[in-house]
């Protein structure tokens, strides 16, 4: 039997309709070698269904049943017959026995949102894209928070500080707007934020108040007070910080700016991502207010560290209820220990739940119409797992009945299919099947710069392993749409990891983070980015060549007028034949090529394939790679379509034949050599003139 040619998954092609309804009936499919098999069975408890052969082409047989669904998930596997040879097929490849935790899963009623298969998406931390609007920074001394005061940092091309939390550079929303047509350029189709809620850090995770864009990213028109005079660390007194985000003048005309935001966003046909921290909220919270910002504000109602008698006293699980320990009482429970983030308390307030829900409602719904939410720690939310889930049960229904066509995207290292069953989120930041193992390979890097490991730096079947081991804990529709990135304000920026120098900025300092570094890599990962399945995501700067180690380094400033232009247009270039071919959105994968520090995949439909090849060795290489595992005919000759190559000095996206003999593609691999090749494909459109002109002025900047 050929193994090589078995293949199923969840796409359309294999699954029709690949996100079908309750009770709807499904054509399954599975792919055989031409006359290879005898028998193919598809098996859902325990019963073996014969398929029959549907369709014959010049490589493979097609075998299809039909089954009726009912309201929960159907699972099943194959069982392929040749002869006296038996093997099974599941989510992981071919297996000689049944492994029942890889069964393939349909989920009736679970779909993702169209818009989000594949797409294009940029991750902006605010405070370091842009400063559009001077006149909202925040100030020297605006307040005081974990152990200093509030600092403005005046020179935009700083470096981080090792403590960074409070120090701004200025970027704001109205930067973003400014950048529009940049982005738009660039190929971005979703723009998806860092917190931008009112919040006293620049990171935001420690929300202040759920209800409102932070007016220091948004509009303040009604400024006045004082900052804190030199010694003095009590923010009762920070009547400058109290004005510009508890003024309703203030949060109402920075809601009523981000309205316009997102009204601007789509009419250029783009989306808008919010990032939802719901887990824990911040000291500075209006329900909390430890830091005595709201207590003597009109309006606010008593924080529940400041009265016993609190309306929100019940948001936070105090551990001495005492009525002696109000007022100030600071014995409520912090996530992880952490005072700074208090650790909102549902299972004890329904009241909060509600709110909550509320708020997850208000922000995809008129006027505002975010498109979706990214989750921070979902699964730490709440006290118990039950909960948990049952949370985002709630979560899901209260979302997806406010605005069906929105995204739910949860942050979360390993196993993820707790949460991934049709019913709570609609995918996750894709860690482990994705950023993590192409680090190992091309880096060997883990994806903090914290390890090297040279047994992983190369290896193929890791790569490999990892990738299908973790890809199979994700149904279809969280595949297609999962956060495919190669860093982001939680990690090393991935052209840093290309130096494969372990450190952070507080033991190497952070120029060793662009020293060594080799842009030939990075764009060796963004042709796996931007073929892979899944929504290739951008941290802002990647583009333009920004390094940084671990956070706070990761958060250095766009380098407007100062970036590496012919990196950018790589970019420009590698997204804009993701965006102008289907398949990769929509098609299957399969690897198809696995040596030391060289792998090849293909992406296809009945119709198109792309094959990727990497070479990340420092020699040339000759491969040899079965393109017709991917569809291709092995009696008659042809030839594929170069459309993307990069190596160690340069790369170009002129269209070149290679021929294909027998279903297999021969190729000549210099050093860190990245091909992205097609055949049946609407190939992408030739720039014009002008774009290609600036292309060729460009190429001419060296690599380094």
């Amino acid at each position: 039997m050929n193994k090589k040619a078995l293949f199923c998954d969840g796409t359309s092609q294999y699954v029709n309709p690949s996100e079908p309804e309750r009770n709807e009936e499904v054509v399954f499919r599975f792919r055989t070698a031409k006359d290879d098999a005898e028998h193919v069975c598809l098996v859902h408890e325990k019963i073996r269904y014969e398929m029959e052969k549907a369709q014959t082409g010049e490589v493979f047989d097609y075998y299809e049943i039909k089954r009726q669904l009912g309201e929960e998930p159907f699972r099943y596997y194959f069982e392929i017959r040749s002869g006296s040879e038996v093997c099974y097929y599941n989510r992981c490849g071919v297996s000689e026995r049944v492994v029942s935790d890889y069964d393939y899963v349909v989920c009736p009623g679970f779909r993702t949102p169209k818009w989000a298969k594949g797409a294009v998406m940029y991750q902006i931390f605010t405070d370091r894209f842009c400063n559009g609007a001077p006149d909202n920074d925040v100030e020297d001394r605006e307040y005081y928070y974990i152990g200093d005061y509030s600092r403005k940092v005046t020179d935009w091309n700083r470096y981080p500080a090792t403590m960074d939390v409070r120090e701004f550079y200025g970027g704001d929303l109205k930067g973003v707007w400014d950048k529009l047509d940049y982005l738009q350029d660039l190929g971005v189709e979703v723009l998806y934020f860092n917190p931008i809620f009112v919040s006293p850090s620049n990171h935001k995770y420690d929300i202040q108040d759920y209800d409102y864009i932070d007016p220091h990213y948004g509009v303040i028109v009604e400024d006045g007070g004082n900052i804190l005079a030199e010694g003095d660390h009590e923010n009762a007194n920070a009547t400058k910080y109290q004005k510009r985000v508890t003024d309703k003048k203030n949060l109402e005309a920075s809601n009523e700016f981000f309205v316009q935001f997102v009204e601007e966003v789509h009419r250029r046909g783009m989306k808008v991502i919010l990032d939802g921290v719901f887990n824990h909220c911040g000291s500075f919270n209006k329900w909390l207010d430890r830091e005595r910002i709201y207590e003597k504000q009109e309006g606010y109602a008593p924080g529940a560290y400041v009265s016993a008698d609190s309306p929100y006293r019940s948001y936070f699980r105090f551990f001495q209820e005492e009525r002696e320990r109000w007022p100030y009482n600071g014995s409520y429970d912090g996530w992880w220990g952490h005072d700074t983030l208090p650790k909102l308390n549902y299972e004890d307030s329904p009241k909060l739940e509600a709110y909550i829900f509320e708020i997850a409602k208000k922000w995809v719904s008129p006027p505002y119409n975010a498109d979706g939410w990214r989750l921070d720690v979902a699964a730490d939310l709440g006290h118990s797992a039950e909960y948990n889930h049952k949370f985002w049960r709630q979560f899901r229904k209260v979302v997806k009945e406010a605005n069906p066509e929105a995204i739910i995207i949860a942050e979360h290292y390993g196993d993820a299919s707790p949460w991934l069953q049709g019913d709570q989120w609609d995918t996750v930041m894709n860690y482990d099947a994705f950023m993590e193992p192409i680090s190992w390979f091309l880096t060997g890097l883990e994806k903090h710069s914290d390890q090297y490991r040279q047994d992983l730096k190369g290896n193929a079947e890791c790569f490999r392993d990892s990738m299908r081991y973790n890809g199979s804990r994700f149904y279809a529709p969280s595949l297609l749409t999962a956060m495919n990135e190669l860093d982001n304000h939680d990690h090393s920026r991935f052209l840093t990891r290309t130096n494969s120098r372990v450190g952070r900025i507080n033991t190497v300092g952070a120029r060793a983070a662009e020293e060594g570094i080799n842009k030939a890599i990075l764009r060796e990962a963004v042709a796996i980015q931007m073929t892979w399945p899944g929504a290739p995501t951008v941290y802002y700067g990647d583009e333009a060549g920004v390094c940084g180690f671990t956070d706070p380094d990761n958060r250095r400033t766009y380098p407007w007028g100062h970036e590496d232009q012919y990196l950018v247009q790589f970019y420009r270039d590698a997204i804009r034949m993701h965006r102008e071919l289907p398949v990769l959105k929509y098609g299957s994968v399969k690897m198809l090529k696995e040596d030391y520090n060289l792998i090849s995949f293909g992406r296809f439909n009945e119709n198109e394939q792309v094959v990727v090849v990497i070479n990340n060795n420092n020699e040339n290489k000759k491969v040899e790679i079965p393109v017709w595992e991917t569809g291709i005919s092995r009696s008659v000759d042809t030839t594929m379509t170069r459309i993307l190559d990069s190596n160690a000095i340069a790369y170009d996206m002129e269209q070149k034949e290679y021929p294909v003999v027998a279903g297999y593609l021969e190729l000549e691999m210099s050093p860190l050599e990245a091909i992205v090749l097609c055949r049946g494909c609407e190939l992408p459109q030739k720039k014009d003139e002008e774009a290609a002109e600036k292309e060729g002025d460009a190429s001419t900047v060296l690599n380094n």
